[in-house]
């Protein structure tokens, strides 16, 4: 086969012949595995003893990350106040910066990894699950291997689950945003319904101002109207006494008297109507302030009454929201899971064929030394040989 085929993808019958004897193989153990894997992992005496272990990988792993970040962070200060060279000085803050991404990276898995316990059933269905799409893969990897020479079907079921991943992060990136939002029309909200109380709070006070002078005004009111017909009755009653004790003498003041008599009563009588008028006016006033404040409390209990509906729709939204997130999340740890466990498996098995390489051979170099199987003849003939040569010699 050609370098020019060889470069668009192909494989030499030699290489073809390798690749498909170890997918084969790896296809065969995946069977097997998907036959003897247990439906949790809940009943097996070991399971505390495997979440031990991950843990402490977990913890081994963000206490490095942190010992970095300190040594990284200490490197920092000592070159702040040792040297005024700015393009290490840039260069050892990148490095911070990458140090803080990959520690906080760390500690959101490390939290998640905390809140999951992966031995449950749900857990081994998705191992399950892997372990068919992994055998399924390497299965069409290994009829292409065998007839065309070639990988395509393993190079585009990589490129579909990176594409996959990408627009998994993409949602949870959406659904990060959308929870901002969510977040500050929740505080606006908050915002409004506290200026609306100050609102409503003034115009109770001022409502209650305006009770507190109308009681004053009519109070007022009584006040005067009892005291000017008092006033009167008693200034009646003085003229009748002084006219009833003088009458002769003050018969010429009858008529005075009798004049300022109406004067007064001209008086009062228009004092009286001015009260009244202005009475009339202060009651349709507080008619007109009644229904003010009637039509004003309606309009706010139904603004209240929307803003209520618009918080109860935007709580649905962000329970779903959230449901949606945990999801995925789930998804997400779930797979890294099981990635991490098929690259020890595949290092395992690594491991595994280089020592059965190892082990053929040694068999092969005894069998040719010790001429066993198509390795006898090969040895007699070395014997005449030897013999003759002796006989030479002799």
């Amino acid at each position: 086969m050609g370098k020019g085929q060889q470069a668009a993808g192909m494989l030499s019958g030699t290489d073809a012949i390798h690749i498909a004897t170890v997918l084969e193989d790896c296809v065969d153990q995946l069977a097997v595995l998907g036959r003897i894997m247990p439906a949790s992992f809940e009943a097996r005496s070991d399971a505390v003893e495997m979440v031990s272990n991950e843990l402490n990988q977990l913890v081994s792993g963000q206490k490095e990350l942190e010992l970095r970040y300190q040594t990284i962070l200490a490197k920092k200060l000592d070159l702040m106040s040792s040297t005024k060279n700015q393009d290490r000085l840039t260069e050892v803050e990148k490095e911070v910066i990458e140090a803080g991404a990959d520690l906080k990276n760390s500690t959101h898995v490390f939290g998640r990894s905390l809140r999951q316990n992966p031995l449950t059933g749900d857990n081994m269905v998705k191992v399950q699950e892997d372990r068919m799409f992994v055998e399924r893969c390497m299965s069409d990897t290994l009829s292409e291997c065998i007839q065309n020479c070639s990988f395509q079907a393993l190079a585009e079921t990589v490129r579909t689950q990176k594409e996959r991943k990408a627009r998994l992060q993409e949602t949870i990136l959406k659904e990060e945003n959308g929870r901002k939002h969510v977040k500050m029309l929740h505080k606006k909200l908050i915002d409004i319904q506290k200026e609306k109380e100050i609102e409503l709070q003034q115009r109770n006070n001022m409502i209650a101002h305006f009770k507190d002078q109308l009681q004053e005004m009519k109070a007022k009111t009584d006040m005067e109207g009892k005291y000017l017909k008092k006033s009167a009755e008693v200034t009646v009653a003085q003229t009748q006494k002084k006219c009833t004790l003088s009458e002769k003498a003050m018969q010429d003041e009858i008529e005075s008297l009798k004049h300022q008599i109406e004067e007064e009563n001209r008086c009062n009588q228009e004092i009286e109507n001015y009260l009244r008028a202005h009475q009339e006016e202060l009651e349709k006033k507080v008619d007109f302030w009644m229904e003010k404040y009637e039509k004003d409390v309606e309009a706010k209990q139904h603004e209240l009454d929307v803003l209520k509906a618009s918080k109860a729709k935007d709580l649905d939204k962000l329970q779903e929201l959230t449901k949606l997130y945990k999801e995925y999340e789930q998804v997400v740890v779930e797979d890294r899971i099981e990635k991490e466990k098929a690259r020890r498996k595949a290092d395992q098995e690594a491991i595994e064929l280089r020592a059965a390489i190892r082990v053929q051979s040694w068999w092969r170099g005894v069998m040719v030394r010790k001429g066993f199987g198509p390795y006898i003849r090969n040895l007699h003939n070395l014997r005449n040989y030897k013999i003759s040569r002796d006989l030479n010699y002799s």
